[in-house]
């Protein structure tokens, strides 16, 4: 049995650099994920932005997750594809993307979508667009709690916006949609800051479903809240990062025991110095938006330090003693994840036996498929 679970038989390897993900791992982050809500799985909507794969998708069918969120019109018809009963694309479609919308619904008649809004404008041009299509489109009131991206905010009068919504004849009121990303801090901090808000909307919600012979939705949260809306009544929870997670989440959201599942594999290519060596990791191959000591955490060794990066090259720094040749294989676990796997074209898969048995197209990593 191998020391380190990331590392991977020689024989199976590939030409670096390249993403492998751990199919054990990423089936026991469902479990754990179906585990918060008590095995409720109609309590989740997972956010499919991280993965944006089939296969990870065929995974939730299997688990019987029905219901998943996207961020993309791409994502979403990958999502039909595969047959996921219910969609809901959680990007407000304006412009161009209304109409794209309109065409992916017509078809997959058979797929249950909805999508969110957070103003008059988009209510009255949704609804139109709508009714030339002879189609009555479902919407979610997106509301914004302090993360100040999208929504309409919570200290203002949204349920004017709502009966204008529910008038109109092609859009279908579903609920309300809420992500607050913004929240930082240690579990009691995010859980006092998420409850606060949620108090807030809850009693104007209570309201509002007294003028709806239906039960109107709440989706909620992401990764950094799914703890506390994993415990609310009626409530779908959108976490998407579980399925493979990254060194971001578990050192800001240590309470959830996720696994890392995912690793990018590089080769030292190059030994300029005596204590440093270039590994095939560039920004091409790892997302790089964040200062370079937040960009990925090498696993092989504590002690080799990212220093320079550039295009198609890392530099590390050996501040360790263990020793390192041109040709020796580096596993790299990403800090962030989501943008991280939007570049590869595929990711390959590793069985129990830590080898490479197959591959996973990233089928939605671009904006468009046919749609």
């Amino acid at each position: 049995m191998q020391k380190n679970w990331w590392e991977i038989n020689s024989e199976t390897l590939i030409d670096t650099p390249f993403l492998a993900v751990y199919e054990d791992r990423v089936r026991t982050n469902i479990e754990r994920l179906i585990s918060y809500v008590k095995g409720d799985t109609q309590k989740l909507r997972p956010h499919i932005k991280t993965h944006k794969n089939a296969a990870i998708l065929e995974l939730f069918k299997i688990y019987n997750i029905k219901k998943i969120k996207c961020a993309t019109i791409c994502e979403a018809e990958l999502a039909a594809n595969q047959k996921i009963e219910d969609i809901l694309l959680a990007y407000q479609p304006v412009g161009l993307k209304a109409e794209r919308w309109i065409l992916l619904i017509k078809k997959f008649p058979e797929i249950h979508f909805s999508t969110i809004i957070d103003n008059q404008k988009t209510a009255f041009a949704l609804n139109e667009t709508a009714k030339r299509n002879n189609l009555v489109l479902s919407v979610y009131l997106d509301l914004n709690t302090g993360m100040n991206r999208t929504g309409f905010p919570i200290s203002e009068d949204w349920t004017e916006l709502i009966h204008v919504i529910s008038k109109l004849e092609n859009l279908h009121f579903k609920g309300f949609h809420i992500y607050d990303g913004h929240l930082k801090g240690n579990l009691e901090e995010r859980n006092l800051e998420a409850s606060k808000a949620f108090e807030q909307i809850l009693s104007k919600v209570e309201k509002t479903q007294n003028e709806f012979d239906y039960d109107l939705k709440i989706v909620a949260g992401g990764s950094n809240t799914f703890p506390f809306y994993a415990l609310q009544k009626n409530v779908e929870c959108s976490p998407g990062t579980f399925v493979f997670w990254d060194s971001n989440y578990e050192i800001h959201l240590p309470e959830q025991d996720f696994k890392a599942a995912l690793v990018i594999v590089g080769t030292v290519i190059s030994k300029p110095t005596k204590n440093t060596f270039c590994v095939d990791i560039g920004y091409k191959a790892v997302s790089s938006e964040n200062p370079i000591d937040k960009r990925l955490v090498i696993l092989n060794d504590e002690s080799l330090i990212p220093t320079a990066h550039s295009e198609e090259h890392l530099i590390l720094e050996n501040k360790g003693e263990n020793e390192y040749e041109i040709g020796d294989i580096i596993y790299a676990e990403p800090y962030h994840v989501c943008p991280t796997v939007a570049l590869y074209d595929t990711l390959q898969v590793v069985n129990k036996k830590q080898q490479l048995y197959t591959q996973w197209p990233v089928d939605a990593r671009g904006q468009k498929n046919t749609i």
